[in-house]
């Protein structure tokens, strides 16, 4: 079994290019597995690629909220590619009212997300979700948004809110639908999350990296990778007072578990 999961991570994007490789290969040797995460039609080919490359790497399928918005969600492709060899989830899908301000396109962004949802449904799909308010305050609509969709049934498969920014309010209400909350590396340099990650039970989070974004203490400036996903362990287990090993054995059970990997 492997040692730890990055349950959320971008390999397939520009930034590693150049040494692409290397990045995988050094968090392979870390003992790390892989969830490879599409954000539109091409990358999520791309992450289809890598993951039926190498062992130890998983991907999946999905249309990021920003991304294309005047682009229709085309049903039939995305369920080609979803129903392919190691593609084990739907997302990131979401909603994203901090990139995406207008009204009009927010509505396209709810729209676009429940026809998604609809194919998760048909083809039982486990969910990544992305989910950021606008710029006027720490919560918004955008999570307000998500939590009414979601809870008219679309969140039976589970899932898991990645990259989680809301509200104490708001992670119990996603913890209700029976969702996963996704930490990464702002807790190791954000404070305002630290109530937050004490109010989950270890039993319920996944640990990630969004690389190449979101780099963890004590790596910030540089471009994120995989093997940093360690670093995010290691918070953890200071913010909940657990042992290092403990935190690891269980949000690996809980990756493997979500995903089907057992």
């Amino acid at each position: 079994m492997s040692t730890i999961f990055d349950s959320h991570c971008h390999p397939q994007m520009a930034q590693y290019d150049k040494d692409r490789e290397e990045v995988i290969k050094r968090a392979l040797e870390e003992g790390i597995s892989m969830i490879c995460v599409g954000t539109d039609l091409e990358t999520s080919r791309q992450a289809i690629e890598l993951a039926q490359k190498y062992e130890g790497m998983w991907a999946t399928v999905g249309l990021h909220p920003n991304d294309n918005l005047n682009e229709k969600f085309e049903s039939e492709k995305y369920k080609e590619l979803l129903q392919q060899e190691k593609v084990v989830a739907f997302g990131e899908i979401g909603l994203d009212y901090y990139r995406t301000e207008k009204p009009e396109d927010q509505k396209f962004q709810k729209e676009r997300f429940i026809q998604q949802l609809e194919l998760a449904k048909e083809l039982k799909k486990t969910l990544i979700l992305h989910c950021r308010d606008g710029k006027s305050g720490s919560t918004g609509p955008a999570y307000k948004d998500m939590i009414e969709i979601l809870s008219q049934g679309y969140a039976a498969n589970g899932g898991v809110m990645h990259s989680f920014t809301g509200t104490i309010k708001e992670v119990r209400q996603f913890l209700d639908l029976g969702l996963h909350i996704g930490l990464n590396g702002i807790i190791t340099f954000a404070r305002q999350y630290d109530e937050i990650v004490k109010e989950v039970s270890l039993e319920r989070i996944l640990l990630e990296t969004d690389s190449p974004y979101l780099t963890p203490e004590p790596y910030r400036g540089k471009r994120n990778e995989s093997a940093y996903v360690i670093e995010v362990a290691k918070k953890l287990a200071e913010l909940k007072n657990e042992p290092y090993e403990k935190v690891i054995e269980q949000t690996t059970k809980n990756c493997r578990k979500l995903f089907n990997l057992l």
